[in-house]
């Protein structure tokens, strides 16, 4: 581990499942009942903006009645005592990370917790409903949606993400299906610039084949696990 100076930690669906938000895919995921057409691209969005809308102001209030668990708690400490560059990039929109004492943090996919103003383009916190079109904070427009990158929309500071990759020592991905691009790609950028690459999953992703170990069993006991172990 003494080489080691440089992370990328790059974080899915399954860091926070066992904190009761709900995954993707899978019996009871978020698309059982809505097609990814009818509530995640921007078509959707300017079809039914109501059913856009409702579909997220569900999700921004759940994730606000949930606690983050013994993997995010495992990543703040490690964020507070790693003295090398560390990086957690995450595909979740919920606040658990940082609600867990993580700070290094990047939020690809947008955040729930944040609402995006399509007239001046500014972002502000947000925990409320979008329903009834509140005014923007800062113009005071009408013009409020999700701060959440949508189906066809590109991901957030994918260059800051890329920068960290040709950096970094060893590449770690937690509860990622693989499924996701660009995402998905990160362990081959990463491998190819001569990277260590671990995995720490419940089953293997479809980019198993990529990593140099894959560590199966959930996040709660393979994270501080693996924390533990690279803190020594």
């Amino acid at each position: 581990m003494a080489a080691i100076q440089n992370i990328v930690i790059l974080t899915g669906a399954g860091i926070s499942a066992e904190s009761g938000i709900d995954t993707f895919r899978g019996a009871g995921g978020l698309w059982e009942n809505h097609r990814v057409e009818d509530v995640a691209t921007p078509e959707a969005f300017a079809r039914d903006p109501d059913l856009v809308l409702r579909f997220y102001d569900m999700r921004r209030a759940a994730i606000q009645t949930r606690e983050p668990n013994a993997a995010h708690a495992a990543l703040a400490r490690l964020d507070r005592e790693w003295r090398g560059n560390l990086l957690i990039v995450t595909q979740n929109v919920d606040d658990l990370h940082e609600r867990g004492g993580a700070r290094r943090v990047l939020h690809m996919h947008g955040e729930h917790l944040n609402a995006w103003c399509t007239a001046c383009d500014a972002r502000s916190r947000w925990t409320g409903p979008l329903i009834d079109r509140p005014p923007c904070p800062v113009c005071g427009t009408p013009a409020l949606r999700p701060d959440i990158v949508w189906f066809g929309e590109m991901p957030y500071r994918m260059e800051e993400i890329y920068d960290a990759l040709r950096a970094a020592d060893l590449f770690v991905s937690i509860g990622t299906s693989g499924a996701v691009y660009p995402a998905a790609g990160f362990v081959r950028n990463a491998r190819d610039l001569g990277a260590a690459t671990l995995e720490l999953n419940l089953e293997r992703s479809q980019g198993s084949g990529w990593f140099d170990e894959s560590r199966l069993g959930p996040a709660t006991e393979l994270v501080p696990a693996w924390v533990g172990e690279l803190l020594g």
